[in-house]
């Protein structure tokens, strides 16, 4: 069966549609717009296959910008099952059983991420789809996710109720976090802070430490220019990472590479 979806976009018109004997995705690009197809559907989509698809789109020049780029993900998902309620309930599915067996090219920073959370409760900031958050609840941890979108939380609600992972969602902004001081042990900002121009950086990392008991776990894309259409903002080194830490002298720092950059910060005291 063949799917279609007409979204009018900021600029262009973009049409999704779903052929079941195709293979990968195309687009192609005309004075109507961009005309998108793609071969997922329950059994296979997920935010990896989804995301390189749709990056090999960027790459090629037939999707540009980051609104762009996220109304075509949306069509995608939605695309993928009888309605898009069932759509997002595949998508979940396999995503989260992607990132757990390694066949996520995301994969390796959520265990990293994982491996590094100290005590019982965890806060996710930035949470967007929230599959770190999925996770670290199916492990047996208290987890708050929180996001400025009030959307992304929706479907993060639906699949925890789908998984049955007790995740609880509030709306907030990283820059002035809704919850009280020490409310958690772990406050995680994974591939959030691309997102922030500078001076927001340090206030997203102060409410961090203000609401973590004991740490604070950051991680950060190296990329040689950013990633406009995942929104980032900025360009990350190791050196930004030292900076940061530079700024809260009373936490002990650990700062390392793998797949990206990663800064812990832990309070004074055992950990």
């Amino acid at each position: 069966m063949t799917v279609v979806a007409e979204l009018t976009g900021p600029a262009r018109e973009l049409r999704v549609r779903r052929c079941a004997g195709a293979t990968g995705f195309t687009a192609v690009a005309d004075r109507d717009g961009v005309h998108l197809t793609h071969s997922l559907d329950e059994t296979t989509v997920s935010d990896h296959r989804v995301v390189a698809g749709l990056c090999a789109l960027v790459s090629s020049g037939a999707l540009a910008g980051q609104e762009e780029f996220e109304t075509a993900f949306t069509r995608v998902v939605e695309d993928c099952g009888p309605d898009p309620a069932a759509g997002w309930r595949a998508f979940y599915r396999n995503s989260v059983r992607e990132l757990r067996s390694g066949h996520s090219s995301f994969s390796p920073v959520h265990r990293r991420a994982r491996s590094l959370l100290v005590g019982d409760s965890v806060l996710e900031v930035g949470s967007c789809f929230g599959f770190l958050a999925l996770q670290c609840a199916q492990d047996g941890y208290q987890v708050t996710a929180c996001d400025i979108c009030p959307g992304a939380l929706d479907l993060l609600d639906a699949a925890a109720a789908d998984l049955g992972a007790a995740v609880t969602t509030v709306a907030g902004d990283a820059r002035a976090l809704p919850q009280p001081d020490d409310a958690v042990d772990t406050v995680t900002l994974i591939h959030l802070l691309e997102h922030l121009d500078g001076p927001d950086v340090q206030a997203a990392i102060g409410e961090a430490l203000r609401v973590a008991r004991r740490r604070v776990v950051i991680a950060v894309p190296y990329e040689s220019e950013p990633s406009g259409h995942f929104g980032h903002r900025q360009r990350l080194s190791a050196a930004d990472l030292s900076h940061w830490a530079s700024r809260w002298p009373g936490c002990t720092a650990e700062i390392f590479a793998d797949h990206g950059g990663w800064l812990v910060l832990d309070h004074p005291g055992p950990c």
